[in-house]
C-alpha cells in the first residue's frame, strides 16, 4: 500500500518543480525529499519525474497519472480531518488567496482582515500579484482573477463587474486646457502597461480606447501606475476601486470614458467542500455585493458586513 507521507512529498515536488522548494514547504531537508522521491519511484517501479537543471522536476506521463490520484487523496484526508476531528466546528485552519495586484491590495486585503477578525482561528495568506496564480501547483487555495478558467476541476463564479476610468490630479488638469471631448486628449501624455508583458489581453484597454495616445511611462504593476499618476505629470486609466478612494485623483471625461471588466472567483472542487473554504467563499460574495458602488466608481470607500 502506498505511504501517504511519500505522496505528500511527491505532491510538493510536482507543484514546485524543485526539491529545495518542496523541502522548505514541508519543513525538512532537501536530501530527505530526494530520498523519499527515489523510494517512491522504486516502490512503483516507475519514473515519476524528468529532471534537468533548466526545468527542474517535470512530471512524466506516469507522474501525471499519479498526481491526479494523489490530489484526490489529499482532498479526502483534509475533508476527513475537518469532519472527524472537530476542526470544521471550530472553523480553524489555513487558506491562501491569490488575486490580481490592485484588487488584492485595495479590496481583498481589507476584507481579509475583516474576515480574520470574525474567524480568528482561520489564518490567511494574501497574494496580490500582477499575474495569474496556479491552483494546480497549489500556489493558492482560492483565486480571484480577470479571466474565467477555461478548464480544470474547479468551482467558479462571477464575483463582480468593476469599472476603470481615466484619472489625473487636480494640479495636472489646472495646468492644461480643459478636456471636454476625447479629441482634447491628443496633446496629453499617459501612463500604461508594458504591452509585451501583459498577463491578460483584458488589460489592453488604453490602446483600444485611445489608440494614438502617447504613453511616456509604462509598468507591469497597476499600483505603480497609480503612484505615477499621483505625481501629476500624466493621465492614467485606473480601477475605480483604487482611484475613487483617493481624493488626490479626479476622473476625466467621466461620462464618456468608462471601461467594464469582471472578476471571477474559483477554487478546486474538492477544497470547496471544506467548511472554512465555504465560509470564506460566502463572505467574499456578500462583501463584494456590499461594495458594488465602489467597484463601479459611484463612491470612494470600503463598506463592511454588519
Amino acid at each position: 500500500m502506498l505511504d501517504w507521507d511519500s505522496l505528500r512529498y511527491f505532491l510538493e515536488v510536482a507543484r514546485t518543480q524543485r526539491v529545495s522548494a518542496a523541502a522548505r514547504r514541508l519543513g525538512v531537508e532537501h536530501t530527505t525529499v530526494a530520498r523519499r522521491i527515489r523510494a517512491l519511484e522504486a516502490e512503483l517501479d516507475s519514473l515519476l519525474f524528468e529532471k534537468s537543471r533548466s526545468t527542474g522536476f517535470v512530471l512524466t506521463e506516469d507522474g501525471q497519472r499519479l498526481f491526479v490520484y494523489a490530489e484526490q487523496m489529499e482532498s479526502a484526508v483534509q475533508t476527513a480531518r475537518e469532519n472527524l476531528s472537530g476542526i470544521g466546528q471550530a472553523l480553524s485552519g489555513h487558506l491562501r488567496i491569490g488575486a490580481t495586484e490592485g484588487f488584492g491590495s485595495y479590496v481583498l486585503t481589507p476584507l481579509a482582515a475583516d474576515f480574520q477578525r470574525r474567524y480568528p482561528h482561520i489564518t490567511l495568506d494574501i497574494l496580490p500579484v500582477p499575474r495569474f496564480v496556479s491552483l494546480s501547483k497549489r500556489e493558492a487555495d482560492l483565486a480571484i482573477t480577470i479571466e474565467r478558467p477555461q478548464r480544470g476541476p474547479y468551482v467558479c463564479t462571477k464575483l463582480c463587474d468593476y469599472t476603470l476610468r481615466l484619472y489625473g490630479t487636480p494640479g495636472y488638469l489646472a495646468r492644461h486646457a480643459p478636456i471636454a471631448t476625447r479629441a482634447d486628449l491628443a496633446g496629453h501624455t499617459f501612463i500604461g502597461y508594458v504591452d509585451e508583458l501583459l498577463f491578460s489581453e483584458r488589460l489592453r484597454y488604453l490602446e483600444d480606447l485611445l489608440p494614438d495616445s502617447r504613453v511616456v511611462l509604462r509598468s507591469t504593476s497597476v499600483v505603480a501606475q497609480y503612484h505615477a499618476a499621483l505625481q501629476g505629470r500624466s493621465l492614467a486609466i485606473l480601477p475605480c476601486f483604487i482611484a475613487a478612494q483617493d481624493a488626490r485623483l479626479v476622473p476625466v471625461l467621466e461620462d464618456d470614458i468608462a471601461i467594464t471588466r469582471s472578476f471571477w472567483m474559483y477554487c478546486h472542487e474538492d477544497l470547496h467542500k471544506l467548511k472554512r473554504m465555504s465560509v470564506l467563499w460566502d463572505f467574499m460574495r456578500r462583501s463584494i455585493v456590499r461594495n458594488a458602488p465602489l467597484l463601479a466608481g459611484r463612491q470612494g470607500g470600503m463598506h463592511y458586513l454588519p
